[in-house]
């Protein structure tokens, strides 16, 4: 009998074993897919981040980094399509309140990063305009000057543009702007430096620059009614070199006279006209006459010209003379040769 049991138990056992052993193999096989697809997808994933290198390093090359409230680098078109946004409320204002749209334009752009900056996107404060003593509006903190200042919060974009209007002509400070000249954006951007409305020293060269990059003056023009032309370039104390027009020999020439006079040259034979030099190519009397026709590759710079002025009496933009002579900006100095073609 206990033969039998002791027979019985030895059955079962073997009969255990037997059932168990395909289980561990089938564990083994899912384990083994498992891994091989966990492999699998992590190789994939890892191949996957070498797309967006290159499309970002292109448009770099047209960024414009723009430092007020805060650092916000934006490319060119985001700059015109901020223009296209808001000229005409800048053109509204300028009828409204007496400020250059050239400005109010420019003043946004720098202070709102084309409305990328976080005071614009958080507040819709475009001009970095503070709360002061008399704001009872809503408010938000940034980092300025010192840290958590207080600016001003709008509900709409407009209503920051009409606020830095009203903010301008209802202050004594900025008072003496409004005797400059409306299509004076030089000026103007000087006068807002120097009635405190930045602490930045370079504030009015920013503020010029943009105008000049982005060609703003036009929309001064159109509010007053005017063409856009360049200011012109004042030599002082140069007097203007008279050429007469194939006068006979014993009429001498060049003759100097003052800036300005007109002057008539009568000889023997007939009366011809003088004919004055422009001030482009006004040369120094005794000096070497030019041959008739020169196609200048390079410019000097000479007091009160800016990049703005030196395109249009080149034929081209502002955008082609920084790319030209590798600038970093709107800078120039006088004495400084620039390429123009």
């Amino acid at each position: 009998m206990i033969k039998k049991i002791a027979a019985f138990i030895v059955l079962i056992s073997l009969a255990a074993c037997g059932t168990s052993k395909p289980h561990i193999q089938t564990t083994k096989a899912d384990n083994d897919r498992k891994k091989a697809q966990r492999e699998k997808a992590y190789a994939a994933h890892s191949r996957k981040p070498k797309t967006t290198t290159k499309a970002k390093t292109t448009k770099e090359k047209e960024s414009v980094t723009l430092v007020a409230t805060s650092k916000t680098t934006v490319y060119s078109e985001q700059v015109k399509q901020y223009v296209d946004n808001y000229k005409g409320i800048a053109q509204t204002n300028m009828k409204k309140h007496g400020i250059p749209a050239s400005i109010i334009l420019a003043q946004g752009i720098l202070e709102s990063g084309a409305g990328y900056g976080d005071l614009a996107v958080n507040a819709n404060n475009h001009f970095g305009i503070k709360c002061h003593n008399d704001w009872t509006g809503d408010k938000v903190y940034h980092d300025d000057d010192t840290a958590q200042e207080c600016f001003r919060k709008y509900p709409t974009a407009a209503g920051s543009f009409e606020d830095h209007a009203v903010f301008l002509t209802g202050r004594s400070r900025y008072a003496e702007l409004f005797k400059l000249d409306k299509d004076d954006y030089e000026s103007w951007a000087k006068g807002l430096r120097a009635a405190g409305y930045a602490t930045d020293p370079k504030y009015p060269e920013k503020l010029i620059g943009l105008i000049e990059r982005f060609e703003l003056a036009q929309y001064d023009q159109e509010v007053l009614g005017g063409k856009v032309k360049p200011k012109p370039v004042i030599v002082k104390d140069q007097p203007a070199l008279v050429e007469a027009e194939k006068l006979p020999a014993q009429v001498k020439t060049p003759k100097v006279v003052a800036p300005g006079t007109t002057v008539t040259v009568t000889t023997p034979a007939e009366k011809a006209p003088a004919t004055i030099t422009p001030a482009a190519t006004i040369q120094q009397a005794g000096s070497p006459q030019p041959p008739d026709t020169i196609v200048a590759q390079s410019y000097t710079v000479a007091q009160g010209d800016t990049l703005y002025s030196i395109s249009k009496k080149h034929n081209t933009t502002v955008d082609e003379l920084i790319r030209l002579n590798s600038l970093e900006g709107n800078a120039i100095s006088i004495g400084q040769v620039l390429k123009v073609r």
